[in-house]
């Protein structure tokens, strides 16, 4: 470990009293106290979330009211001191004792992902959900998506500050960050992980509550990403089908019908607010 840069280990934690100290007594166990810079980042919890954390050698960093997930993380990289710095989450469902991995291919790579294998345990209620999110991110970054929302992550962290300005407050921090990267061009690094399930209480993401936000999520990386992947075909399904019209109505009535004209001319608007918000989208990622 001599050569691996200081690398800080930032766990938002809500409400998550069991989950948070069982996932301490295994990072003592393992002896990784002295070893990395552990963040705990308590995003306005009610329990006893704080208390637990005071037991232990992290550094307590907290929220008056809760934030978010993503809101969480961004107070933890902003205030870290690593070089490089790795989320795992405090309900238990991350095994602290693959954090030297990541250290070590951090050393390689520009992000690290920890990919659930097939056996993890996961909610099915979310399955369609990321299902659909995958073949979006897919559609837009245009290759393959590794586990785009795993939150057992780690990032060089000059880069993903450059980035947090378009990083959400929400869960959906994970998604947006692995398609920055791969839209930015950066390398990613992916290994193996069994996930299990979670301790303590229950998640807070619900399918009802959040399945708007899903659709949400899906517009907001489409402008983020490459809006010119949406505006582009639908403006040239949009002059075809006004050409067609007009070509028929010529035919069959020997004028150019005004229905025709309209979609001609929506065709072009479309294609240039498709550009118009290519160049903005660019110029957001690349704000520093």
């Amino acid at each position: 470990m001599s050569n691996t840069p200081f690398i800080s280990v930032i766990i938002p934690a809500y409400n998550e009293e069991e989950g948070l100290r069982n996932t301490l007594d295994k990072i003592n166990s393992l002896h990784l106290f002295d070893r990395f810079e552990f963040i705990v980042v308590d995003d306005g919890s009610t329990d006893q979330t704080t208390f637990v954390a005071q037991q232990y050698p992290v550094r307590l960093l907290k929220h008056e009211t809760n934030k978010g997930y993503g809101a969480a993380l961004k107070t933890g990289i902003r205030k870290a001191k690593g070089e490089k710095v790795i989320f795992m989450d405090s309900d238990g469902q991350h095994d602290p004792a693959f954090l030297p991995k990541i250290a070590q291919m951090l050393q390689d790579y520009d992000m690290v992902i920890g990919e659930r294998t097939s056996d993890s345990y996961q909610v099915k209620a979310r399955t369609s959900g990321k299902k659909i999110i995958r073949i979006v991110g897919e559609y837009l970054v245009e290759q393959k998506l590794p586990d785009f929302n795993s939150g057992f992550r780690g990032f060089d962290r000059q880069l993903i500050l450059s980035l947090l300005h378009i990083m959400p407050n929400g869960f959906s921090f994970s998604t947006t960050s692995t398609l920055a990267f791969l839209k930015e061009g950066y390398s990613i690094g992916t290994f193996p992980i069994h996930v299990k399930e979670r301790q303590g209480r229950n998640s807070t993401v619900k399918f009802l509550k959040d399945g708007p936000k899903t659709f949400l999520l899906l517009f907001r990386m489409t402008m983020l990403f490459n809006p010119l992947k949406i505006f582009f075909p639908i403006s040239v399904i949009a002059f075809i089908a006004g050409l067609g019209w007009g070509i028929h109505g010529y035919v069959v009535f020997s004028r150019f019908p005004n229905t025709a004209t309209i979609l001609i001319l929506s065709s072009m608007f479309l294609f240039l607010i498709g550009l118009l918000a290519d160049q903005i989208s660019v110029m957001n990622r690349r704000k520093y």
